[in-house]
C-alpha cells in the first residue's frame, strides 16, 4: 500500500473514530500528520532488547522473540472501545495468516501500554476475554513506565493521558526476524491482504540464492498464495503454479531447438560444409 494510502487511511482513521479515549474528551487529541509520520520514520529501526513482563508476571526479553517475524499489537487493558476490537479482528488475521504461512512462521505480542494499570492480573483476564490464551506463540505483556516509554518511541507510536484512558491510534507494528520495524498497520479493522504481505515478504519471500528444497517451496508458495475477495481467505492457486511449469517447459524447449541449430550449423563447418565468410571473399 503506497505511502499516500496509508497516510489517507490514517487522517481517515482519526477523523472519524479518534483515538481510543475516554468519553467526554475533546476531538482535537492527536495530529494526524504527525502521529503518522512518527510512526513511519520508526519504519527500518531497531526496536531495543527491552525485557517485558508477561501475564504471569515472568520476565520476556525481546530479545528471546527474534529470529522470525513479531507482531506487536499495541493495547491499554481497560479500554472499552477501540482496543478490544482491534484485537478480536488481529485474532482473525493471526489465525487465516498462519493456516498459510505455518503454526510456527511468526509470533505476536499484545502489548499494554498502561504501565499503571496493565498488571499480570488484568493481562491475564485481558488474554482470556479475547482467547489469546488459546494460541501458540501469542505474548500478553507489559513494562515499568521507562521500559514502555523506550519501546513505544522505538515503534513510532504516539498517545497521550485522557482522563479516564489514553487517546492513540490503532496502529499494529510489524517487525522483521532481526527486530526492526518493517511495516506499519493502522485501523482496527484493516484488511487481511494488507496484514499478509508483509508476513507473505518476511516469512516466504526470501532473497537468498539457496537451491534447497524447502527455501525453492517457500519461494513457489510465495508466487502462488493468493488472496480471494469472495471467501475473504487466502489459496493456493494452482493455476499459477501449471502457467508456471509450462511457460518453464515451453523456454527449455525453446532452448533445446537452438542448441541443436547450433550443433548441427557447429558440425557443418567442421565438415567443410559451411566456411566462414569474411569481408574479401564478399567483395570478390
Amino acid at each position: 500500500m503506497g505511502i499516500l494510502t496509508r497516510y489517507l487511511c490514517l487522517l481517515w482513521l482519526l477523523a472519524l473514530h479518534g483515538p481510543a479515549q475516554a468519553q467526554g474528551q475533546p476531538p482535537e487529541v492527536l495530529d494526524a500528520r504527525q502521529v503518522y509520520e512518527i510512526s513511519q520514520d520508526a519504519i527500518g529501526r531497531q526496536v531495543g532488547a527491552h525485557v517485558l513482563h508477561d501475564r504471569n508476571g515472568a520476565p520476556l526479553a525481546l530479545a528471546d522473540l527474534r529470529g522470525r517475524p513479531l507482531v506487536i499489537s499495541l493495547v491499554y487493558t481497560s479500554c472499552s472501545s477501540i482496543c478490544p476490537v482491534m484485537t478480536d479482528h488481529l485474532h482473525d488475521a493471526v489465525t487465516d495468516a498462519r493456516n498459510v504461512l505455518g503454526e510456527d512462521s511468526f509470533a505476536v505480542l499484545t502489548f499494554g501500554f498502561d504501565a499503571s494499570g496493565d498488571k499480570p492480573a488484568r493481562l491475564r483476564a485481558f488474554a482470556i476475554s479475547h482467547h489469546l490464551n488459546r494460541l501458540d506463540d501469542w505474548h500478553v505483556a507489559s513494562a515499568d513506565p521507562e521500559t514502555t516509554e523506550a519501546l513505544l518511541r522505538d515503534v513510532g507510536f504516539s498517545w497521550r493521558d485522557a482522563a479516564g484512558g489514553f487517546d492513540h491510534p490503532s496502529q499494529t507494528t510489524i517487525l522483521d526476524a532481526q527486530g526492526r520495524v518493517y511495516r506499519q498497520l493502522y485501523g482496527e479493522d484493516f484488511p487481511l491482504p494488507v496484514f499478509m504481505a508483509p508476513l507473505k515478504e518476511l516469512v516466504l519471500g526470501r532473497t537468498t540464492l539457496s537451491v534447497a528444497p524447502a527455501d525453492l517451496w517457500s519461494r513457489l508458495t510465495f508466487l502462488c498464495t493468493v488472496y480471494n475477495p469472495l471467501t475473504r481467505a487466502y489459496r493456493f492457486d494452482y493455476g499459477i503454479l501449471f502457467g508456471i511449469f509450462f511457460g518453464a517447459v515451453s523456454l527449455l524447449l525453446t532452448g533445446l531447438v537452438i542448441l541443436r541449430l547450433w550443433l548441427e550449423r557447429r558440425r557443418a563447418r567442421l565438415r567443410g560444409d559451411l566456411r566462414p565468410t569474411t569481408p574479401n571473399e564478399v567483395a570478390r
